[in-house]
């Protein structure tokens, strides 16, 4: 009898089998949209929410008695540098700083002592390492449309003058990559 239900079990075991498990196949649709844009010393400025890092201009520690010193602007490395999409012929367009035509004698723009009013050494901005050609403000500096990566070389040259204080100096210039 034993043996009979063990039978009758296994019949009705395949009476209910589960149907077969079939692969279900289906796609993901993958898009990107690209736009022209520009890397300016490292960074991706293409969401436009911060300025971008043009770079620093120091032309580092003398005294109160110096006649001329000089500088360049370091980004990323030796100059700015710049990529942008192959096609685009970037500028870079020099604006004001925050003191220009202050103070006396050469230079067109000026820092302003950080803790005396009055006191300003005047500086100009180069395209070139003798400093011949001085960048007006709003003057421009015309990059190659390649898509290649650019070091732009801006030189700078401080000028000394008679009753200069102590102390730092600084200025902002706003700088502009016109696409």
């Amino acid at each position: 009898m034993a043996l009979r239900r063990i039978f009758l079990l296994v019949a009705c075991a395949s009476c209910f089998s589960v149907a077969a498990q079939a692969d279900i196949t289906g796609t993901v649709d993958a898009s990107i949209t690209l736009t022209a844009g520009c890397i300016i010393n490292g960074q991706d400025n293409d969401d436009q929410s911060s300025a971008a890092d043009f770079g620093l201009l120091d032309f580092g520690t003398h005294n109160t008695l110096f006649t001329e010193a000089d500088g360049q602007i370091l980004g990323g490395g030796t100059g700015i540098e710049i990529q942008c999409s192959p096609g685009i012929a970037p500028t870079l367009h020099f604006d004001a700083g925050e003191n220009d035509g202050e103070g006396t004698g050469t230079g067109s723009r000026a820092m302003a002592h950080d803790a005396t009013a009055g006191q300003y050494v005047t500086y100009d901005l180069y395209s070139d390492a003798g400093r011949t050609t001085v960048i007006p403000i709003g003057g421009d500096v015309p990059l190659a449309p390649t898509g290649a990566l650019q070091t732009v070389n801006i030189y700078g040259r401080a000028f000394g003058a008679a009753g200069l204080v102590t102390g730092g100096y600084s200025d902002v210039i706003t700088v502009l990559l016109e696409l």
